[in-house]
């Protein structure tokens, strides 16, 4: 997903974090400091991943799930608990589709080493994967005995969502937040008019098939191009059904536009986990803005997009 952005105000910081390719576009308040407001986003993306990425040690998913290992109950604070709601709520209108419990699910399979696991160790991380059976009360979450919890399908849009915000309180006036390629809009243009961003081709990472108009709220994108492997002449993209234990099959890619870019990111997810003409009937029926690549390599559109040559 690449922002189409022509103002020449605007400052730009391209960084990585959270296993991709950022960047910053910002105009700031006249009395503002580049150097504070960019070390204060950064500093929140910072706090973000190591409290919540799987791939940072001792940190509080793990302390989550090994008390979870020894069937110990733990206390998390009000940020987490909105997580865990907003993933129940998902977990509930996508009939058990999107689930962050399918943290064995999902160490199970390895891309690195591209290997397609067992029908036997799949059913085992089956076994363990079903969000109804996680609880929080008064704090205490409670999560069954070997169940894992994996937060990578929504902690990277909600850090986009929570940038806007502290964005303006740091005297940042206008501009985007895109965090490999989810994207929150901050303030309004002074003009009022739409970003238009790029959306990336799903079979040619270097083109775009299309653009769309974001005018505030949040953008998504989720595909099967972003981490994959081939086996035996069929690929395997990263995005797993927690109900089979296996990659999907369906679209090939999605970019939804929403008021937040947590609501963008999971809608995106669950389309992509559906089967295919019922994710596109899904999505028409929400009414969201949305692009997207079928299984045919077919654009269809919902939004105010323009196409690119």
């Amino acid at each position: 997903m690449n922002s189409d952005i022509q103002a020449s105000e605007l400052l730009q910081f391209s960084f990585k974090a959270m296993g991709g390719d950022c960047e910053f576009h910002l105009c700031l308040d006249v009395n503002a400091d580049s150097s504070f407001v960019f070390r204060g986003l950064r500093d929140e993306l910072e706090r973000l991943e190591q409290k919540y990425s799987k791939f940072r040690n001792n940190n509080l998913l793990y302390q989550i799930n090994l008390a979870a290992s020894k069937g110990e109950t733990i206390q998390v604070d009000e940020e987490t608990k909105s997580l865990l709601e907003h993933s129940l709520n998902c977990f509930k209108q996508s009939d058990g589709l999107f689930d962050i419990t399918a943290g064995n699910l999902n160490s199970l399979w390895d891309f690195k080493k591209m290997k397609v696991p067992s029908i036997a160790e799949i059913e085992q991380a089956l076994s363990l994967t079903d969000f109804s059976k996680v609880s929080w009360e008064k704090g205490m979450l409670s999560i069954p005995m070997g169940m894992s919890l994996d937060f990578g399908g929504v902690v990277k849009e909600y850090a986009a969502d929570s940038l806007a915000v502290l964005a303006t309180k740091l005297g940042v006036e206008y501009g985007l937040i895109n965090l490999g390629g989810d994207i929150a809009v901050v303030g309004r243009k002074p003009d009022d008019s739409s970003w238009k961003v790029g959306i990336t081709d799903p079979r040619n990472t270097n083109a775009t098939i299309a653009t769309i108009e974001v005018h505030s709220g949040g953008l998504a994108t989720s595909g099967d191009y972003k981490r994959y492997f081939v086996h035996e002449g069929k690929r395997y993209s990263h995005i797993l059904n927690p109900k089979t234990g296996i990659p999907c099959s369906g679209l090939r890619a999605v970019s939804i536009s929403a008021n937040l870019c947590t609501v963008a990111g999971s809608i995106a997810t669950i389309a992509m986990l559906k089967e295919e003409s019922e994710a596109i009937t899904w999505l028409r029926d929400l009414g969201v803005p949305f692009i997207i690549m079928d299984s045919k390599s077919q654009i269809i559109k919902n939004a105010s997009q323009s196409s690119r040559s």
